[in-house]
């Protein structure tokens, strides 16, 4: 039975995460943790969840629970994730991470880190958003340059980064189906007069209202017609399933660096 460490135990995806490892038999919850300072240490994380008490208090001690072949489930801040990762090479542990806003930088020592540990990074754990992303490409490349591609994205008030770690890698998908470099093209919101579109720009908009979970479209537009793709998270529970499947996934799993699409067979 695989070990599981929520890191983020007391945040709003980690106290999901461990709720639904709940409805996960084959899944053990062995440790649980926060930052230094945080008001949530030494309480139970069960209790934190709502779900009753496991009898995992939440610590702040990284290294002690990050142990060989555990499997550490976290959407956290890049330094933290960064840090944790290291952890888990060293110990020869493994890693399940939504978390978003990786640099150029630290996106290639994830890479290197996962020469030595299997570690899954995915900015969304969605099982449908990843089915998503496969149908993005067939869709792009299919539809050519003759169509504009616009993505929006709305997220709650709390998310720091933007745009979301989904829509960029939605853009990334296009782009690449297409052909064109995302450095280039990407345009993200507009102001003033900009001119006349350019055939080959990828808009990308964030929106930050409320307590919006996730909702994420891609339109495709050409004169006289419009198809948009949407998927809309009511409830961050489907992040959190998502990611119990893929700790279930990644256990016994050799080094490498691996995302949700190997997760459903669409890699």
């Amino acid at each position: 039975m695989p070990d599981i460490v929520v890191a983020g135990a007391a945040g709003r995806m980690g106290s999901r995460l461990v709720a639904r490892l709940g409805d996960a038999p084959d899944l053990r919850l062995v440790a649980a943790l926060e930052a230094p300072g945080h008001g949530a240490l030494g309480r139970d994380a069960g209790e934190l969840a709502g779900v009753g008490r496991l009898g995992v208090v939440v610590a702040d001690d990284p290294a002690a629970a990050i142990a060989r072949d555990r499997v550490l489930v976290e959407f956290s801040v890049p330094e933290a994730s960064l840090e944790h990762l290291r952890l888990v090479a060293r110990a020869g542990a493994r890693a399940v991470v939504g978390t978003t806003g990786f640099g150029a930088a630290e996106r290639r020592e994830i890479e290197d880190l996962a020469r030595r540990a299997a570690i899954l990074v995915s900015p969304n754990m969605s099982v449908a958003v990843n089915v998503a992303f496969t149908l993005l490409a067939t869709m792009a490349k299919a539809l050519g340059d003759d169509y504009d591609v616009e993505i929006t994205e709305i997220h709650h008030r709390f998310k720091k980064d933007a745009p979301s770690g989904t829509a960029l890698r939605m853009a990334e998908i296009v782009a690449g189906a297409l052909g064109r470099d995302l450095g280039r093209v990407a345009v993200y919101g507009r102001q003033g007069l900009p001119g006349e579109r350019p055939r080959h720009e990828i808009g990308i908009l964030s929106l930050r209202s409320g307590d919006v979970v996730g909702e994420h479209t891609v339109s495709f537009g050409t004169l006289g017609e419009r198809l948009e793709l949407t998927h809309r998270a009511h409830s961050r529970d489907t992040l959190a399933r998502g990611a119990v499947r893929a700790a279930r996934w990644i256990a016994g799993r050799p080094p490498g660096l691996y995302s949700m699409q190997d997760v459903l067979g669409l890699g």
